[in-house]
């Protein structure tokens, strides 16, 4: 305990910074081989950076070296400011070069790296974050940890450890030991041998625990800063619906408007940042990640199934609009982030640089107009963030706002369109943001699986049209010859091993790919890629996933990832995966799987609800019918467009235009008539030819 506080004394201690000087020999940097962009951001450091492979592993070994390991992302400001201050200095580099053999990982490329020493740094200072920087063991056990350290703190910290090291490095081992056992606890799920009993009221009593946390004057929690959080309200959208809770319907109603309302939605160029510094959705975290804007469109778009609110339409349209032009391959495979930093026009690297507004830039660009852009985009006290800057934010809809200025609705939309137009000439003339143009499977199939969504809800063939591109793109590129997946792709090139979340993801995206088409191959490749998962992935012992296939290099703790976070747990999706595929293959092995997962799960869902919503979701499927809804017959596109109007959460749709052996469609086929079946637990109701009978069967 004693050495424990002194290494976190290391963490805390703070000494005057050193004076910079020349090396004497030009580093050696591997990145540059490299092409994650942002292992290549850091090529031209004089630190002599590794990437995290086996080799990198064996050179600490054999010079019997500490590995200092640092985890970040493109998009990563603190990563940024860690980089300019420490790593592009000289005489950082000396430290680091002479006593360490220094790693760097893109956590995005790496997720397998980062969640075992993102577990060991929070166990050791009770907080986590990026950059995340880990000294650990030749062998990979980490001893030391933490997140964003300033340069004469980084400085001292890491001469001490050298210097400890290398007069007792027994005392090293002995921690790291303590410490490895730690970490490898955290990935312990235990297997629930209790039977499985899922009931309504343990999911209301959830919902009732978490509703304290909710704002009710601005939406989503009460705190700062707040993200978004887009699983978290799909489930709530959902009991909310089935449940008829009127008052959590209007709470999700909120939420979702102040977030439209917000600068953390582009006003001008569309898309999400990841988050709110704020509590009102104002002033973001500039950075645009491909995985929160898939899951946004997708809340959206059935937000406004259940709605009809322009509002949420306009929100996915021009989010979509922003992915199709900005963040979109010429082969369809979607890119992975925006930076939240750009230069200004003094060539300085800032935060927000690209999005903010001056009021006598704006006065200048609108003339006549600004008055009532600045009523309307609050360019006053309440839009204002910093240095005499404004970020976009709205706090009226667009009726009461037309009404206020007595506009009529012609001359109100001609109006913004202008503005934006205007303004967003003005914006190309700035820097632009860095583009993450890497390619991840896990963040394409949740971007896909928006574009089938708002496809099923708006019915723009062009959204199909980039699922399709996209889901071919995965099929074709990211798809190995033995069936397995890769998680990466640059250049032509894809060399990662895929984890569980390309698999859970891939597949549900597949599912819902199907279910907008009804063309079978993404179904029956939904199901190979469970086969495939089952194969390499599952743990006997638990009755779960492991993160990493039996394939990859073993590292200090293999991990199950089973809490929702930002992107919902691998585990929690395959478990709602293998529960729809038990429906379409009448598969008893995929059901009885994911009811012991949920089983697994449960013991811990009360505790911290908002950690559990997709395992809710899946909750609700037994607790409430669940419709295996069939379409049969020539007309049965067009009949699925017409059903497709209606937000039914509970349910799984199955469809063919001719003869079909698969075990829903078997038998059912009328080359006479277009018939509709809505069966639950393998008991159907007759046949109908029309929609609205067959939505009569369903409890809504």
């Amino acid at each position: 305990m004693k050495y424990l506080k002194f290494l976190i004394f290391l963490f805390l201690f703070n000494c005057k910074d050193q004076n910079s000087k020349s090396m004497e020999e030009h580093p050696t940097n591997a990145l540059i081989h490299e092409t994650s962009p942002y292992l290549l951001q850091h090529a031209h450091n004089p630190v002599n950076w590794y990437a995290w492979k086996p080799e990198t592993l064996t050179k600490a070994k054999k010079e019997n070296k500490l590995l200092l390991i640092s985890i970040g992302y493109a998009a990563c400001h603190w990563c940024h400011v860690m980089e300019h201050e420490s790593f592009e200095n000289d005489s950082v580099a000396e430290i680091m070069n002479k006593n360490y053999v220094n790693v760097k990982v893109d956590r995005e490329e790496r997720p397998d790296v980062d969640q075992v020493y993102m577990n060991a740094v929070q166990l050791m200072t009770g907080r986590g974050g990026w950059p995340l920087n880990v000294v650990a063991l030749p062998d990979g056990r980490p001893i030391w940890g933490g997140t964003y350290f300033q340069k004469a703190q980084w400085m001292d910290a890491l001469t001490k450890i050298a210097e400890l090291y290398e007069k007792d490095p027994k005392k090293f081992n002995a921690y790291a030991s303590q410490l490895e056992q730690g970490v490898k606890s955290l990935d312990v799920v235990q297997l629930n041998t209790e039977a499985p009993e899922f009931n309504e009221a343990f999911i209301d009593a959830a919902v009732k625990k978490w509703s304290s946390q909710f704002d009710h004057d601005f939406g989503g929690t009460k705190r700062a800063p707040k993200f978004m959080m887009p699983n978290n309200y799909h489930f709530l959208w959902r009991y909310a619906f089935q449940t008829n809770d009127e008052d959590l319907k209007d709470y999700l109603n909120l939420t979702l408007t102040k977030m439209a309302y917000g600068g953390v939605f582009d006003q001008l160029g569309g898309g999400f940042s990841r988050y709110s510094v704020d509590e009102k959705w104002h002033v973001p975290h500039f950075e645009k990640m491909l995985y929160d804007n898939g899951q946004l469109v997708s809340l959206y778009a059935d937000a406004y199934l259940s709605t009809k609110n322009p509002l949420y339409k306009t929100i996915v349209e021009q989010t979509l609009n922003f992915i199709q032009k900005e963040m979109t391959a010429d082969n369809g495979a979607f890119y992975s982030s925006y930076d939240a930093d750009s230069n200004t026009p003094e060539g300085k690297l800032e935060e927000g640089a690209y999005y903010v507004w001056t009021k006598p830039e704006l006065q200048s660009l609108l003339k006549d107009d600004f008055d009532l852009f600045s009523d309307y985009y609050n360019i006053n006290d309440y839009g204002l963030w910093e240095h005499d800057q404004y970020v976009l934010i709205r706090n009226a809809s667009d009726e009461d706002f037309i009404k206020k200025h007595g506009l009529t609705k012609t001359t109100w939309e001609e109006k913004l369109k202008n503005w934006r137009t205007m303004l967003l000439e003005a914006r190309k003339k700035r820097s632009k943001p860095r583009l993450d143009d890497k390619t991840l499977t896990s963040w394409n199939a949740i971007m896909l699986k928006g574009f089938v969504d708002a496809y099923r809800v708006f019915n723009n063939v062009a959204y199909l049209a980039s699922a399709e591109k996209n889901a071919n793109f995965i099929l074709n590129t990211q798809m190995k010859s033995d069936g397995g997946l890769y998680h990466n792709y640059k250049n032509g090139t894809s060399n990662i091993n895929g984890y569980l979340e390309d698999y859970a993801e891939t597949i549900d995206a597949f599912i819902s790919l199907y279910e907008a088409t009804f063309d079978e191959k993404w179904l029956t490749t939904s199901r190979d890629l469970a086969n495939y998962t089952l194969d390499h992935f599952y743990d006997d012992t638990s009755g779960m996933f492991f993160f990493t296939s039996d394939e990859d290099d073993a590292l200090m703790s293999r991990t199950i990832e089973y809490q929702d976070n930002v992107i919902p747990a691998s585990n929690s999706v395959m478990a709602k995966n293998l529960f729809k595929l038990g429906h379409y293959f009448d598969n008893d092995h995929f059901d009885t799987i994911a009811v012991k997962m949920l089983n697994n799960i449960k013991p811990e869902m009360q505790q911290h609800p908002s950690g559990y919503s997709n395992w809710y979701d899946l909750m609700l499927n037994y607790t409430n019918p669940y419709y295996e809804v069939v379409i049969t017959g020539k007309e049965a596109k067009q009949k699925l467009k017409d059903f497709n109007q209606h937000y039914i959460p509970n349910k799984i749709l199955a469809g063919s235009l001719k003869g079909n052996n698969m075990p829903l469609l078997e038998s059912r086929f009328n080359p006479e008539k277009t018939l509709i079946y809505v069966c639950v637990n393998k008991t159907c109701k007759l046949p109908v030819e029309a929609v609205n009978k067959a939505l009569e069967f369903i409890e809504r």
